[in-house]
């Protein structure tokens, strides 16, 4: 995982340099893999002017000649849409095109060579400069332990119920599908098709980033498809020929883990924080955290909304960081604990008057914690990235949800008592299952 992390921070170097002097036009997905790499200061500290959305509604001021788009999708359709009216109203004489889909090598090169043509005439002069490149800029490493792919949000797998009907529909009697397991690539709609190759050349790119061949099993009928795909995909297989290290690569349908979406687990505070806090626009990994409460700022006696909200993505912050980190892998108890520990110590640090108390940590307690760096202008300056992930604790731990979580949880609990007793006999059953049919290469 440490490779892995290290390769998603490196992605961005070569984007970075190219952005000196430009108004950077990025899409969601790349956004958010941004976000937990250190955010638009990065673009802004290469010499990046400015960092804009990738919409059709955005363009370049007359004073900004050059152009850098991050896209996570193809260069076609919609995309190449919204690229042609950003250029077509702006005054750019230099446009620079980072994918973070990478096409085969020789269309590749024809596909971008064909839209660097069409970047100079969009631009209104054939002696304009234009580049299209790629990176693998796919991965958002919320922790070292813990990397997500944005841009995969949608891929979801096939239903038993409706999708299979649908699939059949097309089909002639005699060679209907009788069940998923008998789906087969070619058989699926072609716009899931395109994302499976989009995700197989992704996930190839990351393995050549690190150096690795993997073996592929699978957990789920989407996943057997998925890994087949990258086991036969033929950039895949040269890469395996020499790469020097070895891992083992599970893919896991996410219909097997809905649980997660719809259940109360109760141990992990990180999981009522992304479940009760407000999403931060255009993110779905992370949320918006009130900071008004360390802000003396009033407008009619109010305080609301008048200092941008807080995140959970703190990258340059090493205390936030590690804090972070405890409370993905602690249970609830324990990550208030840590919570609280981390105040004590940066309060302590600044001198500040805090006291430690004993006993069971309360919200209430966590907020007067907090409240203290208020006073402090050069502590809140010092421990902002702390100070925002200790605030999301107390709201989420407050939140009029979390009680209804608890009474969930509760109930969750007891019909699990009640109509699955758990016997010695139940868990070997469920261990022979998986371990003989459940996971298949």
């Amino acid at each position: 995982m440490a490779g892995l992390t290290a390769f998603s921070q490196t992605v961005w170097e070569p984007v970075l340099a190219k952005s000196r002097r430009a108004v950077v036009f990025m899409d969601e997905p790349c956004a958010e893999v941004l976000h937990w790499c250190g955010g638009a200061e990065l673009f802004l500290a290469a010499g990046a002017l400015d960092v804009k959305e990738f919409s059709s509604f955005e363009s370049g001021s007359p004073r900004q000649p050059k152009a850098v788009f991050v896209v996570s999708s193809p260069l076609r359709g919609r995309t190449l849409d919204v690229i042609k009216d950003v250029v077509s109203q702006s005054a750019f004489q230099y446009c620079i095109v980072v994918t973070a889909m990478s096409p085969g090598e020789a269309e590749g090169r024809t596909v971008h060579e064909q839209l660097e043509e069409k970047l100079c005439e969009w631009m209104g002069n054939m002696g304009y400069t234009a580049e299209v490149l790629w990176a693998p800029i796919l991965l958002a490493p919320v922790s070292p332990c813990l990397l997500l792919a944005p841009a995969f949000h949608y891929l979801f797998p096939l239903l038993p119920g409706t999708d299979l009907q649908t699939l059949n529909r097309s089909r002639p009697d005699k060679k209907r599908f009788p069940g998923l397991a008998d789906v087969d690539f070619p058989s699926l709609p072609p716009e899931l098709q395109a994302q499976i190759k989009n995700l197989v050349s992704g996930v190839n790119n990351i393995m050549e980033g690190i150096g690795v061949r993997e073996e592929c099993f699978s957990v789920g009928h989407l996943s057997r498809i998925v890994a087949g795909e990258l086991a036969n995909y033929p950039q895949a297989k040269n890469r395996r020929k020499t790469a020097q290290n070895k891992a083992s690569l599970v893919f896991v349908d996410r219909t097997l883990d809905i649980t997660g979406a719809v259940g109360h687990h109760g141990d992990s505070l990180v999981e009522k924080i992304l479940s009760v806090l407000p999403s931060l626009p255009g993110q779905k990994n992370d949320v918006m955290i009130n900071m008004n409460e360390l802000t003396d700022l009033r407008i009619d006696g109010e305080n609301e909304g008048i200092i941008a909200p807080g995140c959970l993505s703190q990258p340059s912050d090493a205390s936030a960081k590690s804090l972070w980190e405890s409370m993905l892998t602690m249970k609830q108890k324990e990550a208030v604990m840590e919570v609280r520990r981390h105040l004590v110590d940066a309060a302590s640090r600044e001198k500040l008057p805090i006291k430690m108390g004993m006993g069971r940590v309360t919200p209430e307690q966590l907020k007067s914690h907090v409240l203290l760096f208020k006073q402090n202008k050069q502590a809140l300056e010092n421990h902002c990235g702390l100070l925002q992930l200790a605030l999301a604790a107390v709201q989420a731990l407050k939140h009029p949800q979390c009680s209804k979580w608890d009474v969930f949880l509760a109930f969750e609990r007891l019909v699990l008592q009640v109509y699955a007793p758990t016997t010695d006999a139940d868990e070997e059953t469920i261990e022979d299952y998986t371990g003989k049919t459940a996971i298949s290469s």
